[in-house]
């Protein structure tokens, strides 16, 4: 048989070379990790850069920091997971738009897995025009959502010790005006889990006394195939709490029952 020609040969060598860079410079295909789009548009606060300090710390994570634009293109078929961090879950909602929500619902709905960390906690809430309705939670005390920053307790179900992987039954955890979460009760969506209740609460900026303590303060639940965890406090925030954030992407992303 003759030799193939020396274009030939040169060509496919630069094809290989370039082929090569591409799948060097995609982390997110990466098949031995879980993959994260971590939502990065309008909405999105200061503490974005605590969530991926938080998931720098873990070997098994990857992620990639996305735009509205990026989800309404459909990103997401790429991912396994989709983290929206706090900031305004109003804001990111319009960043969305109606079509980036749709995909968002689609995602899940079809496998995906969904975190949501104080604005993105009231994101995926069933209680406003403009949330995700991939959890069925209402938001308490609408009127007082800016009740103020700083430490809270927080008591964990059974359930929350198992799927986090905690033996406390207390824990202090970072809040910053995070949604307080009760069952929404709508038919067409299964009721969440609570993986822990805010055992005390903060109530400055003439929010009331007596109406923190014992609302959802992390729920957990399916949406179609796939599954939700939202925490209203920050565990990003809290020294020694990234693990909570760990196991909740592991969990959703399927990868433990």
């Amino acid at each position: 048989m003759p030799s193939p020609p020396k274009l030939f040969c040169t060509a496919f060598l630069l094809f290989s070379l370039v082929l090569g860079r591409a799948a060097a410079e995609a982390p997110n295909k990466t098949p031995d990790k879980i993959r994260i789009a971590v939502y990065n548009g309008a909405g999105t606060g200061s503490s974005q850069k605590q969530v991926l300090a938080a998931l720098d710390r873990f070997p098994d994570l990857v992620y990639t920091r996305v735009e509205g634009e990026d989800i309404r293109s459909g990103t997401l078929e790429e991912y396994d997971v989709l983290l929206h961090p706090g900031g305004s879950g109003s804001k990111q909602a319009k960043g969305l738009e109606e079509v980036g929500r749709d995909r968002v619902r689609q995602f899940i709905g079809q496998g995906g897995g969904y975190v949501g960390i104080c604005a993105g906690a009231y994101l995926a809430s069933s209680d406003y025009s403009w949330s995700l309705h991939v959890l069925d939670a209402k938001v308490v005390d609408r009127a007082h959502w800016a009740r103020g920053n700083g430490d809270v307790k927080i008591r964990l179900t059974e359930k929350g010790k198992t799927l986090l992987d905690c033996a406390d039954d207390l824990v202090t955890i970072c809040y910053a005006q995070g949604p307080l979460l009760a069952p929404g009760e709508k038919a067409d969506l299964p009721d969440y889990e609570p993986l822990a209740l805010f055992e005390t609460e903060i109530a400055k900026k003439g929010a009331p006394t007596g109406v923190m303590k014992g609302t959802t303060a992390i729920a957990a639940s399916e949406f179609g195939e796939g599954r939700v965890v939202c925490f209203s406090p920050h565990p990003e925030k809290t020294e020694g709490l990234d693990r909570l954030l760990h196991l909740a992407v592991i969990w959703v992303a399927g990868n433990k029952p």
